[in-house]
């Protein structure tokens, strides 16, 4: 290790569910390193019950949290986004502050991201990122880079990503392909579906067969077409209720809009009282793999579908421009938010059945190669532009 005799602490922020199940494998890692030391920091909606009390999972898993940090403006709206980061950063600079780390992990691309960017550059702590160079839609892009800017070793989970990380004028020296530690979980474990699994998540609908075909949803907010959100979420309800195959329904994240998909299906789900779809607010990250996995089809924008998913060879409907242009296996299909067009590409996608594995977001071994490079690697908190020189 590049840091003496002393361990290397490593503080990790996880903020969502999502960004647990991206990030899990790396806790594991960094814990089992003898030269690394894990503080772990669990803020925003993974504090929150309505989106599916994430730290109690963290908990469960045998990770207790050095700090927790409560700094979501509920609303939904651009302007609670922007609130919402204000005050997280505010918050980790005094956990930072506190927990005195040597490097900061921070994941993908949602706004609390740009939080924990903002707050360990500012205090000189280096900040290491993962998944970026990836290309989407939305604001998550622009936070994205933006985050790739501020940090100081780059984690990508794909070939393609790593060279758009170098092409941003970062070092090539601190930009590595490591694979998507989401990748990890899945590839691991035994992802056959325990028979109680769905009762033992509760939610609220009627109970799920899993020995019968079912399709997992999982659609959140366009923060760049928050106001529609309503009008998007019903497209794909009326496209499930024209099937009226049993439907696992997982609830949206915290993003700008979310009021408005979750208006949407309760409005549906009172007016309509299906008797097909179940809601969860959420998975363990293991259970989450499991389901999809023996899921007909995935439908929604969750990058979990095209990440994930095409590691397992689940067939996905991509909706909307959530997930515009980012890579994925031949699993995904993409449409629009048209009822008629997501029946369509869903029943198509059954029919197809089972895609071959890919790994184009890796092997299964991204955590490890993550604490080995956290252990050995020096980093420079002193950042410049990287391009070759010109001629």
């Amino acid at each position: 290790m590049k840091n003496g005799n002393k361990k290397r602490r490593v503080c990790v922020v996880v903020n969502s569910r999502a960004n647990y199940g991206r990030i899990k494998s790396v806790l594991q890692a960094v814990r089992e390193k003898d030269d690394l030391e894990l503080k772990l920091i669990v803020g925003a909606s993974a504090l929150l019950y309505r989106f599916g009390e994430v730290n109690k999972v963290l908990k469960a898993d045998g990770f207790e949290a050095n700090a927790t940090v409560y700094s979501i403006v509920e609303g939904e709206t651009p302007t609670t986004m922007a609130k919402s980061t204000g005050m997280a950063i505010m918050e980790l600079a005094t956990q930072f502050e506190n927990l005195k780390p040597d490097v900061v992990i921070t994941v993908a691309d949602r706004f609390e991201t740009m939080a924990t960017a903002v707050a360990a550059s500012y205090m000189n702590i280096p900040l290491a990122h993962t998944q970026g160079g990836e290309v989407t839609g939305s604001i998550d892009e622009s936070v994205r880079h933006a985050v790739t800017k501020l940090s100081h070793l780059h984690f990508a989970a794909t070939e393609r990503a790593k060279e758009y990380v170098i092409r941003m004028g970062e070092d090539p020296a601190t930009v590595h392909c490591t694979g998507c530690p989401a990748i990890d979980v899945i590839a691991n474990i035994d992802l056959s579906l325990p028979e109680d699994i769905f009762v033992r998540y509760m939610g609220v609908g009627p109970d799920i067969d899993p020995e019968k075909p079912y399709i997992v949803v999982l659609q959140h907010p366009v923060t760049t077409e928050w106001k529609q959100g309503q009008r998007q979420i019903e497209e794909t309800l009326y496209a499930i209720e024209a099937m009226g195959i049993q439907t696992v329904w997982l609830w949206p994240n915290v993003d700008a809009g979310s009021d408005k998909v979750s208006k949407g299906l309760r409005m549906f789900r009172e007016e309509k009282k299906p008797d097909y779809i179940h809601f969860y607010r959420n998975f363990a990250v293991e259970d989450y793999a499991r389901v999809i996995n023996n899921a007909a089809c995935i439908a929604g924008n969750s990058s979990s579908g095209l990440r994930e998913g095409s590691f397992l060879g689940t067939p996905v409907v991509d909706i909307g421009n959530r997930q515009a242009n980012r890579e994925h296996g031949k699993n995904v299909v993409h449409v629009d938010y048209d009822a008629k067009l997501i029946e369509k590409a869903v029943r198509g996608q059954m029919e197809n059945g089972r895609y071959e594995r890919s790994t184009l977001y890796g092997d299964g071994r991204a955590g490890k190669r993550i604490a080995t490079i956290l252990s050995e690697c020096d980093i420079k908190i002193q950042k410049s532009l990287f391009y070759p020189k010109l001629k």
